[in-house]
């Protein structure tokens, strides 16, 4: 029981369940479902991958944290802070026009995140994730902040750019701004929008959720496809078999160095998430955990045919927030991520890839 509840402590957080965590614990996962679908699909194409990884992703990270993570509350995830890292990692090595070829680059890559994390939660480095400054991660997030937004501005406004870095991204755009699609860009603002006002009047329903169904509404009742605004399409039915992702070893080395780096800002990120999160609760973070459990998320994600995660604090905080008693949240949420692509897939067929670009 003991060694259990060391390797595995969500299970034995499972075994110890109690009955009044059930409604609670469904009741977030739906409202975190919610939102893992938009934004999983979103930082999928950030990470230069198909939407739909997001979504495989979202579910294999979420299944194995919840029998390995310490939290009961941390929500694991594509995330903006990592995605960028993935694509700059696996551009270099990509295959021209072949995704297969980007989806097992960054299933390796997920891999290989995953085994640095686990060894230094069993070798005990916790203490690494302090060895960057708070003023290295600000500048980071905010300098990453500016990048994502120049390079999903073609997207809102209905063209592609060849640009190859921020310097040459700016310069694309405001070459190409004149090929701009109208119909496109006021669905990516009017989805834009929405998670900057709604919040303001109420926090009920999450925004990023309505202003997602609301994309896909508008794009289905007034046919945005004819005027030629790109949507997502159907997605594939059912959820890939688990598999070994491997390319070739000459992509080992670039990629482990890119996996070092990835290592780095998402235990920062986790570290920070999960002791504010757990002072908010009485609880203590153990940190050595935390990378065991997040390394096993990155390798069941690589495994099948997703990338490296992160903990995202905004979905933390949504299932914080919707009254998250224990990792059976995740599982939830899980759950009715896989069903959407079992049962529903051509539910978001509709969903303009603008939206998706304001969402990031």
């Amino acid at each position: 029981m003991k060694t259990l509840a060391r390797w595995a402590p969500g299970l034995g957080t499972l075994r110890r369940y109690e009955g009044a965590w059930l409604r609670p614990d469904l009741i977030a996962g739906v409202v975190l479902a919610a939102i893992l679908v938009p934004q999983g699909m979103a930082y999928a194409e950030l990470a230069g991958l198909p939407p739909v990884t997001g979504l495989y992703t979202t579910i294999a990270c979420l299944v194995a944290y919840a029998v390995f993570g310490p939290s009961k509350v941390l929500v694991l995830g594509p995330d903006s802070s990592v995605s960028p890292l993935i694509l700059a990692a696996i551009t270099p090595l990509l295959v021209t026009g072949d995704p297969e070829s980007a989806i097992a680059l960054a299933g390796m890559l997920a891999v290989l995140v995953g085994v640095i994390m686990i060894g230094l939660g069993l070798a005990k480095l916790g203490f690494v994730a302090d060895l960057l400054s708070s003023e290295v991660r600000v500048g980071y997030l905010n300098g990453l902040a500016v990048t994502i937004i120049v390079g999903q501005l073609p997207k809102l406004f209905g063209f592609s750019t060849a640009a190859d870095g921020f310097v040459d991204e700016v310069r694309q755009f405001l070459r190409n701004v004149d090929r701009t699609n109208r119909a496109t860009l006021v669905t990516g603002l009017c989805v834009l929008a929405v998670p900057l006002v709604l919040p303001r009047l109420t926090t009920i329903v999450p925004a990023v959720l309505v202003a997602v169904v609301g994309a896909t509404i508008a794009s289905a009742v007034f046919d945005l496809a004819a005027s030629d605004v790109t949507t997502v399409g159907v997605l594939p039915r059912g959820v890939p078999a688990p598999s070994l992702p491997f390319t070739s070893w000459s992509d080992v080395v670039p990629l482990l160095v890119g996996a070092v780096g990835i290592t780095m800002v998402s235990l920062a990120d986790t570290i920070a998430t999960s002791s504010g999160f757990a002072a908010r609760h009485n609880e203590e973070v153990d940190a050595n955990q935390e990378m065991v459990g997040i390394g096993t998320a990155n390798i069941a994600a690589g495994f099948f045919q997703g990338f490296a995660v992160s903990v995202s604090g905004s979905r933390t905080a949504v299932a914080d927030q919707a009254g998250a008693k224990s990792q059976v949240t995740g599982l939830v949420g899980a759950g009715l991520v896989a069903a959407l692509l079992l049962f529903l897939n051509g539910l978001l067929a509709d969903l303009p890839q603008t939206a998706l670009a304001a969402v990031v």
